[in-house]
């Protein structure tokens, strides 16, 4: 008997049932050396090569008919090589190299490869932070990546639903799924979700939902995902919008909330537009000036690239902008009627969400944003923004539901921010757990020229300011009644007290500057003497009393921060002066002597110091009396500068002795 050799030829599964069902008997996988003897006869052979074909190809069409039946990821094709010009209002917008976003989108681009069952994004934030340019950079790379692109522009639900539709189609929704929409049998959001459900490798963009609530379905929230808005599918969803309220967009949502770009992404910005109008510093110095606002930022590069500009560079443009505001990035567009427009226009894109506040019935959010807008910038303690401030200013009945409601949807708009750190530089006591907003440079501005422009009358204008300065003395007031509770807010008050710049507040300044200095924050209060020793000096003349006091005031702010050789030239300035005016005796003299003194000592000048201060205890002795509180203080700084003066010398021998032994 011949030896047999065996050896394999496959293992495949629709081989072996090939052979099975040809009904050839005992048929094994492997091969045999020797030729059984039906295969001699050709006759047998081709017959059945032809029934093997035929099973294996009727087994391959079955198999794909229940592939079909199972509904498995359908793997879409760009949507640049759908169907052509029908498809053209879904194609992405061009965008140009996007600067300072890469952490947002490197998380957008692991949502896209890693799709998550449950979740979509949401790209949000204030008007001209650049969501919109974020998308458009997402889809050019999920296009290039061979992802399905579909860009849809939030105008309306029966346009919404339109592109959706034409979108399920592109991506193979069969006809009859459309048809039970029509007939009522499913809802259309259903029917186009539960396709999606079976899809992969696609990105639907959805910009410029800035009213989520019109989305519908009507009388339900975006949450409960019902509507068009869904986490659902294999690709991803991604949404734009003004509205930052993470209960707007449920748990499902993740939520990237732009922020201004940082400096060299912002100058960068400027540089791309315009190359030839500087240097990367000077980009940057009006990057800074602008907010580091991509709209603005692009607005301006495009201004300065413009061969028939006024200003042609960074810096010429830098030094116009505190007096052309309002004809700069402030003007004003002819067609900002027009939605689309408003939003590519610096000063017309955040009047977009004060109007859909409006349309919420949230009529004093505009107030309100303009009257923070009168404030400095600087963090802003919310105790100041009052049902009473308001309706001094408007002349309106102003409720403190209102205000707290007008406070809430501007910063759901992205138009009023919370700081990070609740701590003033400089100072020593935080602010923690006192409420307070911050305004975007630019808003500010661009409000502050807007409530000019509405305010035509100036006795109007002038309400506004006279209604926040009274309301700024009230709150000095409270603070320096309520003692060290009180220094948390006092700090916050300090830049906007800054504002008051007439000889009748200088006096409210001060009471807030001797707050701070009891709260240690001697940054803040230096800027407010210095404030009120500018009004006096103006108002009154360098040799006034007030204007002496308030130098001696400046000092003692200068000697706590420590800048003594300053603090002790303007003591001496201040005694010299009171001497002259004032005379050798007289009370202010004799402190303006002592607090000299104190600042000499603290350079090291210790024999100058020890004279000032025992001619001023003699001095306060005769015209004070010994037991005056000034005598006293006189008499322990005499005491403790001759004590220190002793532990000096004694060391001084102690050190000598060491030295030579």
């Amino acid at each position: 008997m011949a030896r047999r050799r065996s050896v394999w030829i496959g293992s495949g599964v629709a081989g072996a049932s090939a052979l099975v069902t040809a009904g050839l008997g005992p048929v094994t996988n492997y091969a045999s050396s020797t030729v059984p003897e039906w295969a001699a006869h050709t006759w047998v052979i081709w017959p059945a090569f032809g029934v093997l074909v035929a099973a294996s190809t009727g087994l391959l069409l079955w198999g794909r008919r229940l592939d079909d039946a199972a509904g498995p990821p359908v793997r879409l094709t760009s949507v640049g090589r759908l169907a052509g010009a029908s498809h053209g209002s879904l194609r992405r917008p061009h965008v140009e190299k996007v600067r300072g976003r890469e952490a947002e989108l490197a998380v957008l681009m692991r949502m896209l490869r890693r799709p998550r069952g449950g979740r979509f994004a949401v790209v949000c934030g204030a008007g001209g932070l650049g969501k919109t340019t974020v998308a458009a950079q997402l889809a050019a790379e999920a296009e290039e990546a061979g992802w399905a692109v579909f860009w849809l522009r939030w105008r309306d639900t029966e346009q919404l639903a339109q592109q959706l539709t034409q979108m399920a189609v592109a991506c193979g929704m069969p006809e009859s799924a459309l048809e039970s929409a029509r007939a009522g049998q499913e809802s259309l959001p259903d029917v186009i979700w539960q396709h999606l459900a079976g899809a992969r490798q696609w990105l639907v963009v959805l910009d410029n939902v800035d009213d989520p609530r019109a989305v519908g379905p009507a009388g339900e929230r975006i949450a409960d995902y019902r509507g068009w808005i869904r986490p659902y599918g294999g690709g991803l969803l991604l949404v734009t919008s003004r509205d930052t309220s993470a209960q707007t967009w449920g748990a499902c949502a993740e939520l990237l909330h732009l922020e201004p770009l940082e400096v060299s992404a912002a100058g960068q910005v400027l540089l791309d537009a315009a190359p030839r109008a500087g240097t990367q510093v000077q980009a940057q110095e009006l990057a800074v000036r602008l907010g580091r606002l991509p709209l603005a930022l692009q607005a301006v590069g495009v201004y300065l690239a413009t061969p028939t500009s006024r200003y042609q560079t960074f810096t010429h443009y830098l030094q116009a902008m505190d007096a052309e505001l309002s004809t700069l990035v402030g003007a004003k567009h002819p067609d900002a009627s027009d939605p689309e427009t408003a939003r590519k226009v610096v000063r017309h894109t955040w009047e977009l969400s004060l109007n859909q506040l409006a349309a919420e019935e949230n009529a004093l959010a505009r107030p309100v944003l303009r009257m923070l807008s009168l404030m400095a910038q600087a963090p802003v303690p919310l105790s100041l923004i009052t049902p009473g401030l308001l309706a001094a200013a408007t002349g309106e009945q102003v409720t403190v539901v209102g205000v707290e409601a007008a406070l809430a949807g501007l910063h759901r708009y992205g138009l009023l921010g919370l700081p990070e750190s609740l701590r003033p530089s400089g100072a020593e006591e935080g602010c923690e757990g006192t409420a307070q907003v911050t305004l975007h440079p630019l808003v500010r501005e661009i409000n502050a020229l807007a409530l000019t422009e509405e305010t035509a009358e100036t006795a109007v204008l002038d309400r506004w300011h006279q209604s926040l300065n009274a309301q700024l003395i009230a709150a000095v007031d409270e603070v320096s009644r309520a003692g060290r509770p009180g220094w948390p807010t006092a700090l916050l008050l300090a830049p906007h007290l800054l504002l008051l710049r007439n000889p009748e507040t200088s006096q409210t300044l001060d009471t807030l500057a001797d707050v701070l200095r009891a709260a240690g924050a001697h940054v803040p209060e230096r800027a407010l003497r210095q404030q009120v020793l500018d009004v006096r000096t103006r108002i009154f003349g360098p040799d006034h009393p007030d204007t002496l006091i308030s130098r001696n005031d400046l000092a003692i702010a200068l000697d706590g921060l420590g800048e003594y050789a300053e603090a002790a030239r303007l003591h001496r300035q201040t005694l010299d002066d009171s001497t002259r005016i004032l005379g050798p005796d007289h009370p202010h003299t004799l402190i303006s002597r002592n607090n000299l003194a104190s600042a000499l000592e603290r350079l090291g000048e210790y024999a100058e110091a020890a004279r000032l201060h025992r001619q001023t205890l003699d001095d306060s002795t005769r015209i004070l009396g010994p037991d005056h509180p000034h005598t006293l203080i006189s008499r322990n700084m005499v005491a403790t500068l001759a004590a220190a003066q002793a532990a000096r010398r004694r060391r001084g021998r102690w050190l000598h002795r060491r030295a030579i032994r």
